[in-house]
């Protein structure tokens, strides 16, 4: 009874392995893996970070009163946006699904149009600065906006940098995103769990 009751638990046992090793393989023949395997996770903390950045240092520039990039409200909008493509990247990565594959799709779209006109906004920027650095190089006795000009430069500088980044990772994940919605159009999975033939054992009654 002992040897029956012992074939019997491998048997299972290397059922249930001969199972999970197949789930496996179908769950990373999935398209929609494809997106998770890529790490939007990771990515996303990123994203996130620039984010939180990018509002950080809109509340100082708030306190210029020179025009700067928040005279347009661009780092924080901006910022808001970061910080939605980054919470969805984690989410999706955590759930992953086709709805929430394209939701991220959507948002890095939006983002990368956001980063085109705030780049542009701050390219204006740059040149009113250009202004005020010529003009406070002239005078002498002011050597306060002079430096003015500078950190002006610096941050909007920074800021703008920081969008290149981003928008170099949303590119990217959205060629990854995009290559997953439409490998799963014309998604075809075949699962094949192999058992092994049943066996006879002979065993000796007591």
């Amino acid at each position: 009874m002992e040897g029956t009751e012992q074939t019997i638990r491998e048997r299972t046992t290397e059922r249930d392995g001969t199972q999970e090793a197949d789930h496996r393989v179908l769950l990373t023949s999935k398209p929609l893996h494809r997106f998770v395997q890529r790490e939007p996770k990771s990515l996303g903390i990123v994203i996130l970070i620039f984010g939180c950045i990018e509002i950080l240092m809109g509340f100082q520039l708030a306190r210029e009163n020179e025009r700067t990039s928040t005279f347009a409200y661009v780092p924080f909008w901006q910022g808001i946006l970061f910080i939605i493509c980054g919470t969805l990247s984690i989410y999706t990565e955590v759930h992953p699904s086709k709805k929430m594959v394209t939701v991220c799709l959507a948002m890095y779209v939006i983002s990368l149009l956001g980063i085109i006109v705030s780049g542009s906004f701050r390219l204006f920027c740059f040149n009113h600065y250009s202004y005020l650095y010529h003009w406070a190089s002239y005078q002498e006795h002011n050597i306060w906006a002079y430096y003015r000009a500078e950190q002006l430069f610096g941050v909007e500088g920074l800021l703008l940098a920081s969008s290149l980044c981003v928008f170099v990772l949303l590119i990217f994940l959205c060629t990854v995103a995009r290559l997953a919605l439409k490998s799963t159009q014309n998604q075809v999975i075949i699962q094949r769990i192999s058992s092994p033939p049943p066996q006879q054992s002979d065993t000796t009654s007591d």
